[in-house]
Order: structure tokens, then sequence, then C-alpha cells
């Protein structure tokens, strides 16, 4: 399953990430936490944004991963960023606010977001 999920509000209190409540809710199901960094045309058309943007990913299923970045791939993404397992989802979770902030900024909701790497 791939949660693309955030908590609106933003709890900064949360101790687990939504990914995290899903994963042990459904402790059968192979979650991966992935594209809830973007808006909905961006996460299945990533050139809507022009240039290199990155997605990421987490789970605890190697497997699922690998299922999650074809299915990724398939839409287009290039630059796929594997995060570790779904405990990370708190840090793109965390990213709402700097989203929405962004969002308004900018007057757009089609942007994203680059992991420049030397």
């Amino acid at each position: 399953m791939i949660d693309v999920a955030n908590v609106l509000p933003p709890d900064p209190a949360a101790t687990h990430s939504l990914g995290e409540r899903i994963q042990v809710a459904f402790a059968q199901t192979k979650v991966v936490k992935a594209l809830n960094t973007m808006n909905c045309e961006v996460m299945v058309d990533p050139a809507k944004v022009p240039g290199v943007h990155s997605v990421f990913l987490c789970g605890n299923d190697a497997g699922a991963k690998a299922t999650a970045s074809k299915l990724l791939q398939s839409f287009g993404w290039k630059d796929i960023i594997d995060l570790g397992d779904i405990s990370n989802a708190r840090a793109t979770e965390a990213y709402l606010p700097l989203w929405l902030a962004l969002w308004k900024a900018l007057g757009t909701s089609v942007f994203n977001i680059n992991v420049v790497r030397s």
C-alpha cells in the first residue's frame, strides 16, 4: 500500500507518523510512504514541474519499496530517494508546513523540490 496522505492540520506534538500508525494498525500490510510531499498533479506527472526534482519513499519491506519505485518510474520519476524504514515517514510528513507556505508564496501548488548532491 502506498500511503500518500498527510495529517491536516499538521500535529507538531505527534510522536508517530501517519505512515507508522497505518503500518501498526495493518501489520500484515506492506506500507510504503511516498508522494506526500507534492500535490496530486505532480504525483502522477512529474513533468508538470520542469527540470529534475525528487520524490521520497520509505517503508519496512524492500520488495514493496521496489514495487513502489517501479510504479514511480512508470509515472516518470527519475530521482527516487529511499529514506529507509517507515519511521522516516515522520520526516516527509513534517515537510507539510513548508509545502503549505511555499504554495501560498508561489501562488501555485505545481512545484517540487530537488535534492542537490555533490
